[in-house]
């Protein structure tokens, strides 16, 4: 089928169809649904090649990975959702890996000078962030997932982390508790800053003081939360409750919970941010884990959706979209025992 025929088939011009199929957003959204339900259900797919001599794209996305830290399940869960929306038009993912921010810059400039893609991803952005003023003054656009403050419009989608955990710390409080530990992301980056805020706001309302000793700070992998939440169990008096930054983080959490001869949800309690992994099912966990629920697989999906737009001439400052987080309670988390 051409898309001649998908045009006459529905009544539209091929101008249309065409610029519903790339995301303009001149074109109303019940169109462009209209239009793209029509061209699947005919088997519509446009010529690459085509596409790409008349809009002079290269029909790729990029997306550089600093170290093997970020090849782990939340970025492969980030590029099956991101790769079924840009693969159905017919766009690839060009993935770069790099060692240091120093590198990664160097890698951006390259990529602008070779045009070998349309745009970039930017993932895990600091509160000031480098990248996104490179990747501005070179011309490439880009999506955060996350946020940054530049002084310039940017495109970004994000999760509100402040409000999850200053919920998930007010609802341990409300338990009860008030030795509550939070094994957070890296300093700097974004979402551990704002996953901060909401932890300390909470903290405040109830009248509590904070401890920086229940506060870590790292790479989300069980092994490191195994040890910091080791260590944190050794305190005196001890936290009653933890805060896991992912559910990787919570499995190390777990492992020194029960090494400590302690039992998670009694003993000791334990929210933590759940990606929807479909491998780490927090209701087949033994106690079922409490969590707050974002799923990495729909960001994912979402992020690249936000990419056609922007190539197909939406304004930057216009694409801005925060995500609530939904709480789940289970077993994980309980009263605290006196």
């Amino acid at each position: 089928m051409r898309l001649k025929d998908l045009a006459e088939h529905l009544g539209l011009s091929q101008t249309t169809v065409s610029r519903a199929l790339n995301g303009y957003p001149e074109v109303n959204e019940a169109t462009r649904l209209r239009v793209a339900e029509t061209a699947a259900r005919l088997g519509y797919r446009p010529n690459a090649s085509a596409l790409r001599l008349a809009t002079g794209r290269s029909g790729a996305v990029g997306l550089v990975l600093r170290g093997a830290d970020e090849l782990g399940p939340h970025m492969s869960e980030f590029l099956a959702g991101m790769g079924g929306q840009v693969g159905a038009q017919e766009i690839d993912i060009l993935v770069v890996t790099v060692n240091s921010l120093e590198d990664e810059l160097a890698a951006y400039r390259r990529i602008a000078a070779s045009q070998k893609v349309d745009a970039v991803v930017l993932h895990s952005p600091t509160l000031r962030d480098q990248r996104a003023e490179l990747l501005l003054d070179l011309k490439v656009p880009f999506v955060l997932h996350g946020r940054t403050n530049i002084g310039e419009p940017v495109a970004w989608m994000d999760i509100d982390n402040t409000g999850a955990v200053e919920r998930a710390t007010g609802h341990l409080l409300d338990l009860g508790h008030r030795r509550i530990a939070l094994l957070n992301g890296l300093k700097g980056r974004t979402f551990a800053e704002h996953r901060e805020l909401g932890y300390l706001a909470a903290l405040s309302a109830r009248g509590v003081a904070f401890d920086p000793a229940l506060m870590g700070n790292s790479i989300f992998t069980d092994e490191i939360a195994f040890r910091q939440a080791q260590a944190m169990l050794e305190l005196r008096p001890r936290p009653t409750a933890f805060l896991a930054g992912s559910m990787m983080t919570a499995l190390g959490v777990f492992r020194a919970i029960r090494q400590a001869g302690l039992e998670l949800g009694k003993d000791v309690s334990m929210i933590a941010h759940d990606d929807v992994f479909p491998y780490l099912n927090a209701d087949n966990m033994y106690p079922t884990m409490s969590t707050t629920r974002s799923s990495i697989r729909q960001a994912g999906m979402r992020i690249a959706e936000l990419i056609l737009q922007i190539l197909g001439g939406k304004p930057v400052q216009d694409v801005h979209e925060l995500w609530p987080v939904e709480l789940v309670l289970r077993q994980s988390s309980g009263p605290l025992q006196q």
